[in-house]
């Protein structure tokens, strides 16, 4: 383990505009030393190559996406490349949960960590206050008379708060006599939120406000849908976002720049930093590294068919991390007892490893498996992973990210330039848009998830009709499902939402909760 820096204490952080300058870059709004604001209109080109961190199903505590996302930036810039990150911000709920923060760890973090795991620059604020200011106004429009029409009991609009709050999942609201309707309603996650998928899928910000304005609040009595726009509510809702629209800048400890900006959820969302700052970081840097949310069948799933989708750009290589002790999980092995389990070849958790494999090439991409080398990790262990990827013909490489920074992701580094100097890959999605609603989704569910059939409940059938009467049904499909669950046979739908503003239509699995 590298000893010249005590992590993140010793580390030697230049001032933010000496970053921002290695990049080009003159025009920041510093938000002290080490953070900065950058204003969109320094955006000129594409120019760079896009590398896609993702995943194997991953564990409670994580497998180091994003550490080895942060590593291997760090590797390119050693070895003579430009590379920037492009990352999600931290919600504060996995914060103050089990998994901790997600700014990286070891030697491989973005800095300041701690700042960038809670408040930040305030932007997962704005979009919950623009989130809960749709609210308000909905319930002060049925107060003044509900000019119009509102059914309220087709409200879909809730509130958002950036906490695991379990007591908030279900409320009610408008006790107080005479202020309010008092009527069921509920909260979700910030991450969770509409408005967090708009603030990253928006090209400008003349696009986010007209997508704001498509957010469908809910129904009238006529069964039409009520949007944010009639409420007149996109324009302040704008401007709550105006400067958390803007990407954020801040480093690595190695000094490598990272653009942090936007934090939906690939269980319950998207999973994808903002397309402003991927294509940001696009022109400021030769070679991009990015990650999207959980798993292969999370994540990079939706970077592929929502994200490069609307944003026009695609990936040049993917990097699929695994570490030994999610393969023994995804065995079957108990959490609890993974350190006494010893992996071998014939471990059944090299099933899903395969399958995540197998989910990347769909789309026309080999991967390039990256294990995430933690100190309790024999040498036996590591070397099945290694086997097996060579009966399969994968490249395989160790990763060292936590323990070495970008010194323990130089061999990653160099297959990922090698991926990017042949550029052989033949991306494509998976499915086209003018396709039926239900048949997207059975290809999602077949393709990347293996089932054999697909039930959809009574109200996700209505849901299901109800997209197609309203013209909805060109858009993309958003799985939503939680990050640990593998189906067996059967994958069970019981609902559909339509997120018009963000562009996509989020289908609820069983289980599945956005709090």
């Amino acid at each position: 383990m590298r000893s010249d820096i005590d992590i993140a204490n010793d580390a030697k952080l230049l001032n933010i505009y000496d970053i921002a300058k290695k990049y080009g870059l003159d025009d920041i709004e510093p938000y002290g030393r080490y953070k900065a604001k950058i204003n969109l209109d320094v955006q000129s080109s594409t120019k760079g190559k896009l590398v896609l961190v993702s995943a194997i199903n991953p564990t409670p505590a994580g497998e180091g996406k994003t550490t080895t996302a942060i590593g291997l930036a760090q590797a390119l810039n050693i070895l003579g490349e430009k590379a920037v990150l492009a990352l999600r911000e931290p919600s504060l709920g996995p914060c103050m949960g089990v998994k901790g923060g997600a700014a990286g760890g070891g030697y491989s973090q973005i800095a300041p960590m701690d700042e960038i795991n809670m408040h930040f620059t305030g932007d997962i604020h704005a979009v919950s206050s623009a989130h809960n200011l749709l609210a308000a106004m909905i319930d002060n429009h049925l107060h003044h008379g509900n000019s119009l029409g509102i059914n309220t009991k087709t409200i879909l609009w809730s509130r958002a708060i950036d906490i695991n709050d379990r007591a908030l999942r279900n409320i009610i609201i408008g006790l107080m006599p005479g202020n309010s309707l008092t009527r069921e309603s509920s909260f979700l996650i910030t991450a969770a939120s509409e408005v967090m998928a708009i603030l990253c899928l928006a090209s400008d910000i003349g696009d986010l406000k007209r997508r704001l304005g498509k957010i469908i609040i809910g129904f009238d009595r006529d069964k039409r849908a009520v949007t944010a726009q009639q409420l007149n509510a996109h324009g302040a809702m704008t401007a709550l976002l105006k400067d958390a629209f803007k990407p954020n800048m801040v480093q690595t400890l190695e000094n490598t720049a990272a653009i942090v900006h936007g934090g939906p959820f690939a269980n319950i969302a998207h999973g994808c930093n903002a397309i402003v700052a991927t294509k940001l970081a696009l022109s400021i840097g030769d070679i991009v590294v990015t990650e999207a949310g959980f798993g292969a069948d999370l994540g990079a799933e939706k970077f592929f068919n929502i994200k490069c989708r609307q944003a026009g750009i695609k990936p040049n290589a993917v990097v699929l991390v695994a570490t030994i002790r999610s393969i023994k999980l995804n065995g079957g092995s108990v959490l609890k007892d993974i350190s006494s389990v010893v992996l071998n070849i014939d471990n059944k958790g090299f099933y899903n490893l395969k399958k995540h494999i197998e989910n990347v090439q769909k789309f026309g991409i080999n991967a390039i498996v990256a294990l995430n080398v933690f100190d309790t990790d024999i040498d036996s262990e590591i070397d099945a992973v290694r086997e097996f990827c060579k009966q399969i013909g994968v490249t395989f490489v160790t990763s060292k990210a936590y323990m070495d920074g970008g010194y323990g992701c130089q061999e990653l580094a160099q297959e990922v330039l090698k991926n990017l100097e042949i550029d052989n890959n033949n991306f494509n999605y998976l499915y086209n848009l003018d396709m039926p609603v239900e048949d997207k989704i059975l290809i999602i569910a077949k393709e990347i998830h293996r089932v054999d059939a697909v039930l959809f409940t009574k109200k996700a059938r209505a849901d299901l009709s109800l997209i197609q009467s309203l013209g909805y049904s060109n858009m993309p499909v958003c799985i939503a499902k939680t990050q640990y669950e593998t189906f067996d046979k059967t994958m069970n739908i019981t609902g559909l939402n339509i997120c018009a503003g963000a562009g996509f239509i989020v289908v609820l699995t069983d289980g599945i909760m956005t709090m």
